[in-house]
């Protein structure tokens, strides 16, 4: 990895959950770093390819980024409150993928999973307050 890579990475893997490149950027500079915003976009991207950082489409559309905590395939549970996110594994889904894809014709199956709801923190706060 490049010097810059793996500043971005070191970013990641000391931050909490999802975090846009304009986070990780301007977390950068904060103590810092010497980076430009395309720089970062460069480096997650390159990071997202070669498997070291997850990334997650919001609602609004914009991606965000996480240190994997795994080389593992996984899937994701994410908060939309809070962002906690935990990884898990998901042998029914991968069998589910194999099996739709080859029912119709198609090989070298990939996907992407994430399940979104309400931890059990951000649950108890909203029952609370």
């Amino acid at each position: 990895m490049t010097t810059r890579r793996d500043a971005v990475h070191d970013t990641l893997r000391n931050s909490e959950g999802f975090r846009s490149a304009q986070d990780v950027y301007a977390e950068m500079r904060l103590h810092g770093a010497k980076i430009g915003l395309t720089t970062v976009y460069r480096a997650l991207q390159a990071l997202a390819d070669g498997g070291k950082v997850d990334v997650l489409r919001t609602d609004e559309g914009e991606s965000v980024y996480r240190a994997c905590a795994t080389d593992s395939h996984h899937h994701h549970l994410v908060c939309r409150r809070c962002g906690h996110t935990v990884e898990v594994a998901g042998p029914a889904v991968e069998r589910w993928a194999e099996m739709v894809g080859t029912e119709h014709g198609f090989t070298e199956i990939t996907h992407t999973v994430e399940v979104f709801g309400t931890c059990s923190s951000c649950s108890s706060t909203v029952r609370a307050g």
